[in-house]
């Protein structure tokens, strides 16, 4: 039976789960509400505020090709369930997302004074109100064998180089705005590019193709406790071996972002999530309950 709601974890921890689903959910059970509610609230504090401008002006003037993408912001989510016999197909999950941009996450969520945009309050959503958020996504794949992809990040990366991660990125935003399309045609495009994002990333970053991974199903956000980053897992199955993968991990279109592509058993995994930042950990900890619900 799937298992669907918040799931708390100990502070000790270098995240927190935020939604944790084991039974994994199908894209017909995954719609998104796009809303400009969702978007980021400026912080009431000028100079804080202004740090954001400050910060990203120096990092333009030491990389000019520090492009200003648009990414989507998480802003919390709801689910529900019709009841029924078999929960896992009865269970429905809205994902509430804006609007953010990489100038802002820089200057929030990867400020040196990242703590003073959060607000004391044990509702998430208002906790990180004035933080960028940007949703992050991660696929946690299963080779043929058994094994599970992981890439060491290169380092020339911006965030955690050198760490150990899952296949991903974040879902792209392209030309959606919040003006361009009815309410209901972009949500419905918007919940179609969580899923489609996942499968391009792993693509691109492993060099497996598309043809080769099975549909995804979404099993959990999870949350760093550093500077605040939520990341959406996904689970999906390769019909290749894991020698397979790795010959062709050399011709990778983003190659250039991972120095190695490792391919772990699921008992050596625990030895590598330490070397992983918090948001990844945490999805391996989605990945240990999507395990445990199968044996239940």
């Amino acid at each position: 039976m799937a298992e669907i709601g918040n799931y708390d974890v100990t502070s000790r921890l270098p995240y927190k789960l935020m939604l944790s689903c084991p039974s994994g959910l199908l894209p017909s059970q995954v719609s998104v509400i796009f809303d400009k509610l969702y978007d980021r609230i400026p912080h009431p504090d000028f100079d804080l505020e202004k740090s954001i401008d400050q910060i990203w002006d120096q990092r333009a003037q030491q990389n000019s090709s520090l492009y200003n993408g648009k990414k989507f912001r998480y802003g919390g989510h709801a689910f529900h369930s019709t009841g029924g016999v078999d929960c896992k197909s009865n269970c429905y999950l809205n994902l509430h997302l804006g609007l953010t941009d990489y100038r802002t996450f820089m200057g929030t969520n990867l400020n040196p004074l990242w703590e003073k945009f959060l607000v004391q309050s044990e509702d998430e959503t208002i906790r990180c109100q004035h933080t960028s958020n940007p949703l992050g996504n991660g696929g946690i794949v299963e080779t043929s064998d058994g094994k599970i992809l992981v890439l060491k990040r290169s380092n020339n990366v911006g965030e955690f180089p050198g760490h150990f991660v899952f296949p991903g990125g974040h879902p792209e935003v392209g030309i959606i705005s919040h003006d361009n399309l009815d309410p209901e045609s972009l949500s419905r495009r918007v919940s179609m590019e969580m899923f489609d994002s996942i499968v391009r990333e792993v693509v691109e970053e492993t060099g497996v193709p598309a043809i080769s991974l099975s549909n995804p199903v979404f099993i959990g956000i999870s949350r760093r406790e550093l500077n605040v980053r939520p990341t959406a897992f996904f689970f999906m199955k390769c019909s290749l071996q894991s020698k397979d993968i790795e010959k062709l991990y050399s011709s990778a279109q983003d190659g250039f972002e991972s120095t190695q592509l490792c391919t772990i058993s699921k008992d050596e995994l625990e030895s590598v999530a330490w070397k992983m930042p918090g948001c990844h950990h945490g999805g391996l900890a989605l990945y240990k309950l999507m395990e445990d619900a199968k044996q239940n």
